[in-house]
């Protein structure tokens, strides 16, 4: 039943108190109206706890504004959630449409850098190979909204939404992306369930990353990372020693990434988070090692573009092509699917990181004493 103000009710006993839901927590769905915004769908979640997340239904249902009591968790980019019709998709053109927020999707048949790659796959004379662009297409594809609201499961009240995007060319790929988001009013988490299926006639490459980006306050001097790896590699930089902590906005500054060689739970949950133990609040995922066997932090603390990114992967650092030469690369059959569960949430108060950072511990702990001999 929902915790709220430290107190539990039951459905009968809220409702008593209340006009309507909405007075504490619910769904709403908008329209933005102006500048590169204009025309964006987006649909806003309030659980009744503080913590309040945008879904960006023109932008693959993607996650934008998410805030905890007014604190932001999310870093926002100066391009701002801009309309699809924005998109320019060669090279870094990404970069035109980045507007960041909790969650941008990265795929659906290609993310990480650029790459030139075989189309024979399409059978199409003319188009003998694809250039793909940073992080491919879907994070800019409009979904289609199938349904959002509320629900009661009892004493429980879910708040939930449904949406579909299609990624499709003639003579090229054919994905859909059927995702589901959940929260529950008195909580402070969200929960994505996402399918991938190939709905064309061709085999298809399929990558997915979640370009989970987090933003000031809580990313800041002394913010700390939790994370259970159990080796760490580096690219565009030499620093390794005290990459967990963060510092504050430096000029110039040049981005970093790390990646992560992970230990999961026995289900396979992996526990990430960025913490900051001055303000008592931290942001953190736990997603599937066995569906997303790779993971990434982006440091990126310059002046403005100030952010953190924690991001599961499907494949490794080095792309498309590395995948493919060590034949990881994913290859959907007409018809299969792949299936991908994350959560996203707020850490309130010393307890809570406190637990978290304990969790991550004992992974770490476990790992490496199961490799001693």
């Amino acid at each position: 039943m929902p915790s709220l103000r430290g107190q539990a009710f039951t459905r009968t006993d809220l409702l008593k108190r209340i006009g309507r839901l909405e007075q504490l927590a619910g769904v709403r769905a908008v329209t933005l109206a102006d500048g590169s915004e204009r025309g964006v769908r987006v649909l806003e979640f309030r659980t009744g706890t503080g913590f309040a997340f945008d879904v960006i239904v023109d932008r693959a249902f993607d996650i934008g504004r998410c805030e905890f009591a007014g604190m932001a968790l999310a870093w926002q980019s100066p391009v701002g959630f801009s309309g699809p019709w924005y998109y320019e998709p060669g090279g870094l053109g990404f970069m035109r449409s980045f507007g960041g927020g909790l969650l941008t999707t990265c795929g659906l048949d290609h993310a990480l850098f650029m790459a030139r790659d075989t189309a024979e796959q399409y059978h199409y004379p003319p188009k003998p190979y694809e250039d793909y662009g940073l992080h491919g297409r879907v994070s800019n594809r409009p979904a289609k909204l199938i349904g959002y609201g509320e629900r009661w499961d009892g004493d429980e009240c879910v708040l939930w939404a449904t949406g579909e995007v299609v990624q499709a060319s003639v003579f090229g790929e054919q994905l859909l992306l059927r995702r589901s988001i959940e929260s529950r009013v008195g909580e402070s988490r969200l929960r994505i369930r996402d399918e991938v299926e190939n709905i064309g006639h061709s085999l298809t490459p399929h990558m997915l990353l979640y370009h989970v980006n987090l933003g000031w306050p809580v990313v800041d001097e002394g913010a700390e990372l939790a994370v259970p790896a159990t080796r760490v590699s580096v690219r565009g930089t030499d620093q390794v020693e005290g990459y967990r902590r963060m510092h504050g906005p430096r000029r110039n500054f040049v981005e970093q990434a790390f990646e992560h060689e992970l230990a999961g739970e026995a289900d396979g949950s992996v526990p990430v988070a960025v913490v900051n133990r001055e303000l008592q609040l931290g942001a953190y995922e736990v997603f599937n090692h066995r569906q997303l066997p790779h993971h990434f932090l982006w440091r990126m603390l310059g002046e403005g573009t100030y952010v953190v990114g924690i991001e599961p992967c499907t494949n490794r650092i080095e792309g498309r092509l590395d995948a493919r030469v060590r034949a990881e690369l994913i290859e959907l059959e007409p018809g299969e699917r792949r299936g991908y569960d994350l959560e996203l949430g707020a850490l309130v108060g010393p307890e809570e990181i406190d637990a978290f950072a304990a969790r991550v511990t004992r992974m770490v702990s476990s790992a490496r004493s199961s490799e001693r001999p």
